[in-house]
């Protein structure tokens, strides 16, 4: 899970909340202000996820390393994998190799941003952006060769 920030046309800001099975599938995202903090966005999406059956790591970044999303994740079955912030009084260990592969995401997010739709935010609506990152992650999952 990983958030994103794209500037709008406007002024305003859009951040692209989103849980992806790898580096070219997303399971589901979310839209919020650029003002809101990433944790409620990242919990609502964790609440919103099956009862996994057999041993998950979402892999998150720092700004999910809060105790409310980090016990969330633990009550629901997952084994979250999220740094610590360096100055926590007890943190915790991560698995670092499973950790690397955070950059998938990032590598989502950047062959998203190649969609100057999304890049620029040109649409006024949240339902038609939303409409349109859908169209480009149904594109990215059809011809992934082209973008």
């Amino acid at each position: 899970m990983l958030d994103r920030v794209f500037t709008a046309l406007q002024e305003e800001e859009t951040k692209i909340h989103m849980v992806a099975a790898d580096d070219r599938r997303a399971v589901t995202f979310s839209l919020t202000p650029g003002r809101w903090g990433d944790g409620p966005a990242g919990r609502e999406l964790l609440r919103g996820l099956p009862q996994p059956e057999e041993q998950v790591s979402p892999i998150m970044d720092r700004a999910s390393q809060g105790n409310a999303t980090r016990q969330l994740a633990l009550d629901l079955g997952f084994d979250p994998v999220v740094p610590p912030h360096p100055n926590r009084r007890h943190p915790w260990s991560i698995n670092e190799q499973l950790y690397c592969r955070r950059n998938e995401i990032e590598r989502l997010f950047r062959r998203l941003k190649a969609f100057r739709r999304i890049f620029s935010r040109y649409d006024k609506l949240d339902v038609m952006f939303s409409a349109f990152i859908h169209f480009a992650l149904i594109a990215e999952a059809l011809c992934p060769h082209f973008v």
